[in-house]
């Protein structure tokens, strides 16, 4: 039997793509994981994530990547009920990668705080019929889903580091980051609107515009 595991990096972020990872090995040879020491990629220092992402793509049949730019998550998200549209556009791009490994069952994270429906979603986007196990923590309860995330931990990780070498330290991307935050206001102050990395339509985006236009309307 062939399993996939599916899962994400970079979802909450600000900054930076979207990453949907996934991972195709025989059942049997899913212990391998285990003995690499691979586990939910939080887990692990990013040296140790890289290490075992070079050993998972050694061992697995197929891995396969898609990343979804600030632009795309933007596109879907700005109108209606953003964390919906956010949980189906992941669940179509999983759907995406799981078409890609073909395999006979697919353990994914859940996205969705209803894990059925989550897997619903992507079953109706699948033209074949798949087994889909989806669950919230999955990469913590199952290796292969493990695996999926340093993957997809590991990619999203290199594109922030471009990122960062080209215009600075913005710290991790996410809206918890005092450094992030502060970057988001240089932008505008500097620039009067965002690069094409960040996220327009998050939350913390719209504030800090927000904010900046205030101010303004009071020196006005």
């Amino acid at each position: 039997m062939l399993v996939a595991g599916v899962d994400d990096a970079g979802r909450g972020s600000v900054i930076g793509p979207l990453v949907i990872a996934g991972v195709l090995l025989k059942e049997e040879e899913i212990h391998k994981l285990v003995q690499l020491g691979v586990k939910d990629s939080k887990l692990l220092s990013p040296r140790r994530r890289e290490m075992l992402a070079v050993e998972i793509k050694r061992i697995a049949l197929k891995h396969s990547v898609i990343k979804l730019s600030p632009k795309d998550i933007d596109k879907v998200v700005q109108t209606g009920r953003k964390l919906h549209r956010l949980n189906r556009l992941e669940a179509q791009t999983m759907a995406k990668v799981i078409e890609l490994l073909k395999p006979d069952i697919a353990y994914v994270d859940a996205s969705d705080v209803l894990e059925e429906r989550f897997k619903q979603h992507i079953s109706e986007c699948l033209p074949f019929r798949v087994e889909i196990v989806s669950e919230h923590k999955a990469d913590m309860r199952y290796p292969i889903v493990s695996a999926a995330s340093i993957i997809a931990k590991v990619e999203r990780d290199m594109e922030i580091a471009e990122l960062k070498e080209k215009y600075g330290d913005f710290g991790c991307g996410y809206p918890t980051d005092p450094k992030t935050i502060s970057f988001l206001q240089q932008c505008l102050k500097e620039f009067g609107k965002y690069p094409d990395f960040v996220r327009k339509s998050w939350k913390t985006a719209k504030k800090a515009k927000s904010e900046k236009n205030t101010r303004q309307t009071k020196l006005i």
